[in-house]
């Protein structure tokens, strides 16, 4: 993910820091929303183009952020779950 958020940085990011967190926070909700529709109708074709439009806005918002986006998620999920510690969950909730 760290390749994948430094490509969309060098493609997006001055125009993302003009844009702002919040104006770059909407662009994703609404993304998540289309994501979200493809789902629920079981739209298959255009899925993989949700999610990477999804991907690439969470990148963003991460970068403006300050925030490398795979370090944290393997910091918090690199051990396995983090309440069970295992691998797959053996959490009784899940």
């Amino acid at each position: 993910m760290g390749d994948f958020q430094r490509l969309i940085e060098t493609i997006y990011l001055e125009r993302d820091r003009a844009r702002g967190l919040e104006g770059s926070t909407l662009w994703f909700v609404e993304e998540v929303g289309e994501l979200v529709r493809a789902l629920r109708r079981g739209e298959t074709d255009n899925l993989a183009e949700e999610f990477s439009d999804c991907l690439a806005w969470l990148s963003t918002l991460a970068s403006i952020s300050g925030v490398d986006l795979e370090g944290v998620a393997f910091e918090k999920y690199g051990e396995g779950c983090p309440r069970c510690h295992a691998t797959p969950c053996s959490c009784s909730h899940a």
